[in-house]
């Protein structure tokens, strides 16, 4: 019976008032108690779109034509206020920065209780348990603007998990999440179900959520659902090239397929030992008075250099890349760009040789439209209008979003309004490309379609990412710096750097299969290969 079930969807479609397009067709399907539903597809997809009408914000707070209907445990929520459903349907949101609104980590966690009228003594004892459930107490008392993105993510969890609701939505909730904390993440949703709790979880890092084994998992394709059903069903109704799946899985299947053409990277940019292009002296910095987050940085960034830059959430990653554009100036030592102290620059002047693309989609976007948006750069530095329009064109078909040029960015999914943060930098045609967190709410295909573009294309002297991704640096990077506590603890190729297991993990990365499947490999191909690449080494 209906009651029993904590969610059932019926014939649910919904457009979005200014798309000519629904974003979602005819979705039938019911969620049961204890039950992971793992929601995978391509960014864009309508998977974002099903989590807003579960949670009343269609059509509440976005309008268009909806159709079909959602039952809550028996129970039609269309009259219902959005303080009842949110005691029922808590959600975590893709981009934390959406989501977080007190000043304190406490005062987060604390919110929603306070609006439900809460006593002052239950509101905390249920806010400090929500805390010690993900192993953050420590940040009870931070500030949140200056906690790293995993570290918001973790608390905008717990601000719902306080809130105790019977089914849980996770939108990409392992995004921002280093490596060993999307693992913790993923053992406490295993644990909450197992407990009872419904969670649907839409997730674009499928292999990883494969580990806690979801009960079901649902595969949508424009709009529709085009796989529902057991795990064991998904290998068999999918592309490789569109999930990412365990890499032996891919290797098996890609046999049969012709051998991938090797990869081009920065044509025409031969690597070099001459001037550098960025130069780290001895860097210390805090945001705070007293307290540091980097100690000691020094290193060089040359022509010909595609770095990964990995570590834990909280590990100086993106305070570093933000001296390397000026964002941020030493508090000791000094950062030297094309020779000169960025002391002495101005970011806008920077931005001509690094382009940086933030973490956080909603930190760049602004402009009323997408063409606008990556126009805006390009227009800036100075580009003539000839240039633009065709600097603006290539971005746009890098990313795949050729079909947006006249959408509102921050009308888009937020993987959409990722990649166009990313084209935006593109279009500027910088020396230097820096991109934090290039891939999260990215789906496996697009992903790796505008990085195997971004390094193909001419005109980058050096890339740097910032990535959780262990896999982006085995096959896109030449050079991978591990950083934990705000000190370098590693700089070298892929090979020498992600080799040494015992301390990834000590910097909470987890060795992956496409890892394991290298190293297995490693003496007869002598570098890093794709899963698809490694299908065809001889003796496997």
């Amino acid at each position: 019976m209906t009651a029993d079930l904590p969610l059932v969807v019926e014939d649910l479609s919904f457009r979005y008032r200014d798309r000519a397009e629904a974003a979602i067709r005819g979705l039938s399907f019911e969620a049961h108690p204890g039950e992971i539903l793992l929601i995978a597809g391509a960014s864009g997809c309508g998977k974002t779109t099903l989590i807003r009408a579960i949670n009343g914000l269609i059509p509440r707070s976005y309008k268009g034509e909806v159709s079909g209907r959602i039952l809550l445990f028996g129970q039609d929520p269309a009259g219902w206020p959005l303080a009842r459903i949110s005691q029922l349907v808590g959600t975590v949101l893709q981009d934390p920065e959406r989501q977080i609104l007190g000043t304190k980590v406490l005062n987060e966690v604390a919110f929603g209780l306070e609006n439900l009228g809460l006593p002052r003594d239950e509101i905390l004892r249920r806010a400090d348990a929500a805390l010690d459930y993900l192993n953050i107490a420590s940040l009870r008392l931070r500030e949140t603007y200056n906690l790293s993105g995993g570290e918001k993510q973790k608390v905008a969890l717990a601000g719902v998990l306080a809130m105790r609701p019977k089914i849980l939505l996770l939108d990409e909730p392992l995004a921002s999440l280093d490596p060993a904390s999307a693992s913790e993440t993923l053992g406490m949703v295993r644990r909450l179900a197992d407990e009872g709790m419904t969670v649907l979880m839409v997730e674009h890092r499928v292999e990883d959520v494969l580990g806690i084994r979801p009960e079901r998992v649902m595969f949508m394709s424009e709009g529709e659902i085009r796989y529902l059903g057991p795990l064991d069903g998904l290998e068999r109704a999918v592309d490789y090239r569109e999930v990412k799946l365990p890499a032996e899985v891919v290797i098996r299947r890609a046999k049969a397929d012709p051998p991938p053409p090797p990869p081009t990277i920065l044509p025409g940019v031969e690597r070099r030992d001459d001037e550098p292009l960025v130069r780290f002296e001895n860097v210390a910095f805090g945001y705070e008075a007293g307290t540091e987050v980097l100690h000691g940085i020094n290193l060089d960034i040359r022509r010909g250099d595609v770095i990964a830059v990995l570590g834990p959430n909280g590990a100086g990653k993106t305070t570093f890349v933000k001296h390397a554009i000026g964002l941020l100036k030493p508090g000791a030592g000094r950062v030297l760009v094309n020779g000169r102290d960025t002391r002495q620059a101005s970011v806008a002047e920077i931005a001509g040789t690094l382009g940086y693309v933030f973490q956080s989609p909603s930190h760049m976007l602004f402009a009323p439209t997408v063409y606008e948006e990556l126009a805006f750069g390009p227009r800036n530095l100075g580009h003539p209008k000839e240039q633009i329009e065709k600097e603006v064109k290539e971005a746009l078909q890098i990313v795949n979003l050729s079909d947006k040029e006249k959408d509102p960015p921050l009308a888009l999914s937020f993987g959409q309004q990722k990649r166009v943060s990313i084209a935006a930098i593109l279009a500027m045609r910088s020396r230097i490309l820096v991109m934090d967190e290039p891939t999260a709410g990215q789906d496996y295909q697009n992903y790796m379609n505008f990085m195997d573009s971004i390094l193909q294309m001419p005109g980058f002297e050096a890339i740097l990412f910032i990535t959780h991704d262990v896999d982006l640096a085995v096959i896109y990077a030449n050079r991978v710096l591990l950083m934990a506590e705000g000190r370098l603890v590693a700089d070298g190729s892929p090979q020498e750097v992600l080799r040494d297991v015992h301390r990834l993990e000590a910097c909470r990365l987890v060795p992956t299969s496409l890892l394991a499947a290298n190293l297995k490999r490693l003496e007869h191909t002598g570098r890093f290969l794709r899963a698809e690449a490694l299908a065809h080494v001889s003796s496997f």
